[in-house]
C-alpha cells in the first residue's frame, strides 16, 4: 500500500501549490482545539458533517441504525486534514481512509485517531497516485480542497474515478458569486478572522454546474445543500442558499466502468 506519511516536504506535483500546503502546515495542529480560534471551523464542519451522514444513509441504508449506520462500507475523505470528517464517519462504523498532500497534517490525524481508538488509515499523497492504485470506495469526499488547487477539473475526475459503481460523490466547496466574495473572503478572512487573510482566492470558488460537468456523465447529482452561519450563536445550518458554502451529493451509475 503506498504510504508516505513519514516524508517531511510537500510531494512534487504539478497539481499542488507548495504555499497552500505550507498555510495548512502551520493551521494543522490547532485543528482540534474546540475554544480555539477555529472553532467556528469545527462548528462548520459538524453540520456538514450531519449532512453528509444523512446522504449516504439515503443512497445506503434508509433504515439503518444510527449507532452502526455506515456499517460495511469504504469511505475515502481527499484532502482528509486533520481528520474532522474522517474521525465522525468511523465512529459510525464505516472503514475509513484519509490522504492528504501534507505530511503534517496526516499525522496531526492519525496522532489523534490513536487517541481516539479509531483504525482510520491515513496516508501522505495526491489524489492522482491513489487513484493509480486501484483503490474504489463506496463513498469519496472531497471537502474544501478543490479550490485550493491548480487543475480543479483533473481533481474532481480523479475523486470520481474512485467511486465505485452504485457509489457516492460528495464535494464540498464555495460558490463563486459575489456574496461568496463579501462574506467568506471580506468578512471571514478580513473582519472577524475566522480565517488566515489569503486563505482563499475567489477566482477559485466553483459554480455548481462547472463540478456537474467535471464528475462526468456516470455521475449525477441527487443531494445538494447550503450552509448558513448564525452569526449570534456561532452555530451552523443547512440553508437552501448555496450562494456561499455548499455540498453536492452525485450518484454513481451502477454500470459504470
Amino acid at each position: 500500500m503506498l504510504d508516505k506519511s513519514q516524508l517531511s516536504a510537500p510531494i512534487g506535483d504539478d497539481n499542488v501549490d507548495a504555499q497552500e500546503i505550507a498555510r495548512f502546515d502551520a493551521l494543522a495542529d490547532a485543528w482540534w482545539d474546540p475554544a480555539g480560534k477555529y472553532k467556528t471551523a469545527l462548528s462548520f464542519n459538524a453540520a456538514r458533517v450531519e449532512f453528509i451522514v444523512g446522504a449516504i444513509q439515503k443512497h445506503f441504508k434508509p433504515s439503518g441504525i444510527a449507532d452502526s449506520l455506515l456499517a460495511d462500507l469504504s469511505i475515502l475523505d481527499v484532502g482528509s486534514g486533520g481528520g474532522l470528517i474522517c474521525e465522525p464517519l468511523a465512529k459510525r462504523g464505516a472503514s475509513v481512509t484519509g490522504i492528504d498532500a501534507s505530511a503534517t497534517s496526516v499525522e496531526v490525524a492519525k496522532r489523534h485517531a490513536l487517541k481516539e481508538n479509531l483504525p482510520i488509515q491515513y496516508h501522505h499523497c495526491l489524489s492522482g497516485e491513489w487513484a493509480a492504485t486501484g483503490h474504489r470506495y463506496d463513498v469519496v469526499i472531497n471537502a474544501e480542497v478543490v479550490e485550493h488547487v491548480p487543475d480543479q477539473a483533473m481533481l474532481i475526475k480523479e475523486c470520481a474515478d474512485m467511486v465505485k459503481p452504485g457509489g457516492l460523490l460528495i464535494l464540498a466547496t464555495l460558490n463563486r458569486t459575489l456574496l461568496s466574495y463579501v462574506i467568506a473572503i471580506v468578512g471571514a478572512e478580513y473582519v472577524m478572522r475566522y480565517l488566515p487573510v489569503g486563505t482563499h482566492s475567489w477566482t477559485k470558488f466553483v459554480k455548481p454546474d462547472e463540478l456537474d460537468s467535471w464528475v462526468g456523465a456516470e455521475l449525477s447529482r441527487k443531494y445538494q445543500s447550503g450552509f448558513k452561519l448564525n452569526p449570534l450563536s456561532g452555530n451552523w445550518r443547512t440553508s437552501p442558499s448555496m450562494q456561499v458554502n455548499y455540498l453536492c451529493g452525485y450518484t454513481k451509475s451502477e454500470r459504470a466502468d
